[in-house]
């Protein structure tokens, strides 16, 4: 049953906007720094923040896969 959740939370992750993901990363650091954290719900809150940020990273990477160039002869080259 946990693992079905688990499940589920990455799929709604995987399909953030970027801007979205941002967003969460910036409430998971904010938990991270609060005082009342435990030490396993902060490890929690880092596994998902890392999670994010290698999301974060792939859309990155596929975005700059998809920018054109202009090259030399004024035509255009994917990046």
């Amino acid at each position: 049953m946990a693992k079905k959740k688990e499940e589920n939370k990455m799929e709604k992750e995987q399909a953030l906007s970027l801007e979205d993901a941002f967003a969460q990363i910036e409430e998971v650091i904010g938990r991270l720094e609060t005082e009342d954290i435990t030490l396993e719900q902060s490890f929690a809150e880092y596994n998902r923040g890392m999670a994010l940020l290698a999301q974060c990273n792939e859309t990155i990477d596929r975005v700059e896969k998809k920018v054109l160039k202009i090259n030399e002869d004024g035509g255009l080259d994917e990046f």
